[in-house]
């Protein structure tokens, strides 16, 4: 994927994220930073075209979603993550209560997804 120069008020936006993530991301975060899981690169609030993913695998083309209850069944996540696809990434979710009651699964499935690349996430 051809690198784009972020504007400077995304990477500002990006960085705010960073500073102020959420307990799932955190406890997510401690798992996946310094190739921790499986010596897999993970970056975290990355910009991504228009968008900021949560976690980024640049290598496995697979962006990491953390979500909340408010993206239940959320039409501007739809075309978020049609969009990501269309840039050639899989878009992997899970809720907050995922990573907060079962991180051991959560890693797992992530593992499982980078090591092969066909395997398409579920929702």
């Amino acid at each position: 994927m051809p690198h784009q120069p972020v504007p400077p008020a995304k990477r500002s936006f990006a960085r705010s994220l960073r500073r102020e993530m959420t307990e799932a991301e955190g406890r997510l975060w401690h798992e996946l930073r310094d190739r921790r899981l499986d010596r897999i690169k993970f970056r975290r609030q990355m910009p991504v075209g228009r968008y900021v993913a949560d976690f980024v695998c640049f290598e496995a083309g697979l962006i990491i979603e953390i979500d909340g209850s408010q993206h239940a069944n959320s039409d501007s996540d739809r075309t978020r993550e049609a969009e990501l696809r269309a840039r050639g990434f899989r878009v992997l979710r899970f809720w907050n209560d995922d990573v907060l009651k079962d991180l051991n699964a959560v890693c797992d499935t992530i593992i499982a997804c980078v090591r092969d690349m066909s395997l398409q996430p579920w929702r």
